[in-house]
């Protein structure tokens, strides 16, 4: 009864695609979930209620600095617990939508709540009681790393779960780290009206390419947030009712105050706790299970997908199409792979922060050159109809044959623009196929095509339906 071809470890979107997967072939499979609800991270604390809230946010942005002159809009009510609750009704409906229903449904999967520990290579242990099966997909997740900061946990702080679920705004928020979490959630309560200070560790708010970041960090600073890079922080303690954040700056000693601390400094995987050396499954420095490229650990017959593993590229629709990929792998033997250079990434700020392929630093690296060239929105037809020219477009090619390595946009809607990006990476296509396509006018589509007719036109001297 015990018996299965296949057990997954995990109830996020890399072991729901898996299960699909695995039910579709026909496998008898069991589900051990536990921590967060069914659907992990992405409905209920991450990619769904961020951007739900990150849309009330630009909603209420947009509305005072919408740059149309002759309307005048006002903001005259915002209630911030019932947005809270709007975003918490939407994940409850979701995640029961499109994660308990579709669990129901798969007739070879059945599930159990409880914490998972391997006794050996073949068999695990949940709740007193023990399974065995021929294969397993470990897909456990992460959880929000807490850095060593003296005070930090006596002092209380928040990670993206619980900023998530406050029923009181924060006047003044400190977060710490930057990177996508940090990013998103400082311009989220800023807009909510949050007096918003960013402490980083890097020397740039994050990793890619220069142009954009920068310019992103500036329309962020526009928007009143505070942004301290090259920081170390030391310490933290209560005083007066406060949080104070004690940080050193270029050898400088500051401070900073605030109503709440958030955590944004990365995420640790959770391998602690499943007895992984009981069944010989190697994990690196950083605690993530290490696989091959068909996402293998060191037991041929355990594979493991998601924020668990070691492989690059760590957001939800990657998650989801490993579990597919690793579930066929272990049960049809097969050896499938993801080229990660074509799979994009977005910041899910305003504007959005998107990218596919190589950084112009990654092109040097490995050309000793890179042909690269950055347009800015303002020779965008569409960004000027919507008075949205704050953006840039990057595109780098290859030296000799023209095909596109990679693209890089900041704009409105730079997470649904480097779609097309990602197809012409995918597909190896040239500046030339661009060139000769016909993107509808106007749209912010078109800068990929001007983009890549600034390689050999000087784009000023083109007329808009180019």
């Amino acid at each position: 009864m015990n018996e299965h071809d296949l057990i997954i470890i995990g109830g996020g979107a890399g072991a729901f695609s898996a299960a699909i997967k695995a039910s579709e072939l026909g496998a008898k499979t069991l589900m051990v979930n536990q921590g967060l609800p069914l659907g992990g991270t992405c409905v209920n604390v991450g990619c769904v209620p961020s951007k739900t809230l990150l849309w009330a946010g630009e909603i209420m942005h947009l509305a005072k600095n919408h740059n149309i002159p002759g309307i005048d809009i006002e903001v005259r009510n915002f209630d911030f617990a019932t947005v809270v609750q709007h975003e918490l009704d939407l994940v409850g409906k979701l995640r029961d939508e499109k994660y308990q229903k579709v669990l129901s449904q798969l007739e070879n999967v059945s599930h159990i709540e409880g914490k998972a520990a391997f006794v050996s290579t073949n068999e695990i242990e949940v709740n007193g009681q023990k399974y065995q099966a021929k294969k397993f997909i470990i897909a456990a997740g992460s959880t929000a790393t807490v850095p060593p900061i003296e005070g930090i946990r006596e002092v209380g702080y928040m990670t993206h779960i619980e900023a998530l679920k406050l029923k009181q705004q924060p006047k003044e928020l400190i977060v710490i780290g930057a990177g996508p979490v940090g990013l998103e959630f400082a311009q989220m309560y800023a807009r909510f009206s949050t007096k918003v200070t960013i402490l980083h560790r890097g020397s740039t708010i994050f990793k890619g390419e220069e142009e954009l970041t920068t310019r992103l960090a500036k329309i962020l600073t526009d928007e009143d947030i505070t942004i301290k890079t090259n920081v170390q922080v030391k310490s933290a303690r209560k005083e007066g009712g406060k949080k104070i954040v004690s940080y050193l700056v270029e050898g400088k000693q500051e401070e900073v105050s605030g109503d709440e601390v958030l955590l944004a400094t990365g995420k640790t995987p959770n391998t602690q706790g499943l007895a992984l050396n009981k069944a010989g499954i190697e994990i690196d420095e950083k605690q993530a299970i290490i696989v091959n490229q068909n996402f293998q650990t060191s037991q041929p017959h355990i594979y493991a997908v998601g924020d668990v593993i070691n492989l690059p590229i760590r957001q939800e629709p990657t998650a989801g199409r490993e579990g597919t990929l690793a579930a066929e792998n272990a049960l049809k033997d097969s050896q499938n792979s993801i080229d990660y250079n074509t799979v994009p990434w977005t910041v899910f700020t305003d504007p959005q922060l998107a990218g596919v392929g190589f950084t112009e630093e990654e092109q040097m690296k490995r050309f000793g050159t890179c042909m690269c060239k950055t347009v800015s929105f303002k020779d965008v037809p569409k960004a000027l109809i919507l008075n949205r020219t704050e953006g840039l477009i990057k595109m780098a090619i290859h030296p000799e044959t023209k095909q596109i390595m990679g693209v890089h946009i900041l704009a409105p809607n730079a997470g649904e623009l480097i779609a097309e990006a990602m197809v012409l990476i995918k597909n190896k296509n040239t500046i030339d196929d661009v060139v000769n396509s016909l993107p509808m006018f106007p749209t912010l589509s078109e800068a990929i095509k001007i983009a890549a007719l600034s390689f050999t036109k000087d784009i000023t001297k083109l007329s808009c339906c180019v």
